[in-house]
């Protein structure tokens, strides 16, 4: 029995179909069928029953999924436990955000892959929240404020944003001045969040109301410099908008606290030793851009006798402790 079978096997059942297990895996669904027979044939027994809308577990199937999932994890630990120490293998199945993702977190996942030439890494780029559970993921990166959830998280980082607004949209409905007025304004947002706002210490939270949503940062952005509303935005996608004039600051009195950067995970005791080292180089990675960032403000003031202004230390995305 082969335990690349057992693997194919979980991912079928867990993910309802051969086909959407075969979009997991990056492999065909030609594939998996023969990896589901050859497995079947071993056991002498039908695992799962096709039909038109996929693959069901059969009460034999239902019964062999758990054992099969606990033979492949302990197969697991045991190839890490016999390879040299720090080195990984098996497979790694993160969800990452499409905004920043591609840009900030994708080359940290290469070098994972560049110092572990045993472990098999596969990433999915999205905005859309998923349900790393139910999709079969190992773990997921988040970008923003946290909602409550039976999840792990572990956070690696902050990540800075403004409201901001074109001065066609100002000039033709003026600028909110106090939070309260952040209501009779069309908000740029994801769904439905909430946005919070710094008064002094205190943080106010404000539930806007607008007609434009979209699961993606430079999309709210293409909104608001269209004229469309105001948009909370992390730094990295607006510095530039903001520079040229294309794209003002809304409500500076009352900024947003810094958002999160987390390594999200399903609930367990312990996270697999590849999540920890996945969250381990992400806090060094953030770490090495904070001390970057340090750097080259420290040489700015020393040729300068003007310090550059905050928002302009703050231009680039800053996702760091």
């Amino acid at each position: 029995m082969d335990i690349e079978d057992l693997r194919i096997f979980v991912e079928v059942a867990d993910a309802g179909g051969v086909s959407s297990a075969a979009r997991r895996l990056g492999v065909s669904k030609s594939i998996v069928s023969r990896s589901l027979a050859r497995l079947e044939e071993d056991l002498g027994v039908q695992l799962l029953a096709r039909t038109t809308r996929g693959a069901a577990l059969t009460e034999a199937g239902s019964t062999f999924r758990d054992h099969a999932a606990k033979a492949c994890a302990e197969i697991d630990l045991a190839r890490e436990t016999i390879l040299p120490a720090g080195h990984l293998c098996g497979r790694l199945r993160v969800a990452v955000p499409l905004t920043f993702g591609p840009t900030h977190l994708a080359p940290v996942l290469a070098d994972m892959a560049r110092r572990h030439p045993q472990l098999h890494v596969y990433t999915s780029y999205t905005d859309r929240f998923v349900d790393i559970v139910g999709e079969g993921f190992d773990c997921a990166i988040r970008i923003g404020y946290l909602e409550d959830s039976n999840l792990i998280a572990r956070r690696v980082g902050p990540i800075y944003g403004k409201l901001v607004a074109s001065p066609d949209y100002i000039a033709a409905h003026g600028s909110p001045e106090s939070p309260d007025e952040l209501i009779a304004h069309q908000a740029l947002m994801q769904g439905t969040e909430a946005w919070q706002l710094m008064d002094g210490d205190k943080i106010i939270t404000v539930r806007p109301q607008g007609r434009f949503k979209a699961d993606n940062g430079t999309a709210l952005a293409a909104a608001a410099l269209a004229g469309l509303g105001i948009a909370w935005i992390p730094d990295g996608i607006t510095h530039e908008y903001l520079a040229s004039g294309a794209l003002v600051p809304v409500l500076t009195r009352y900024p947003p606290p810094p958002a999160g950067v987390y390594v999200i995970r399903p609930p367990g005791h312990l996270p697999a030793r590849k999540i920890r080292v996945l969250t381990d180089m992400l806090i060094e990675c953030f770490n090495q851009a904070r001390n970057a960032d340090s750097a080259n403000l420290s040489a700015r003031t020393d040729h300068s006798s003007t310090p550059a202004p905050l928002e302009g230390r703050r231009a680039r995305s800053r996702i760091d402790p």
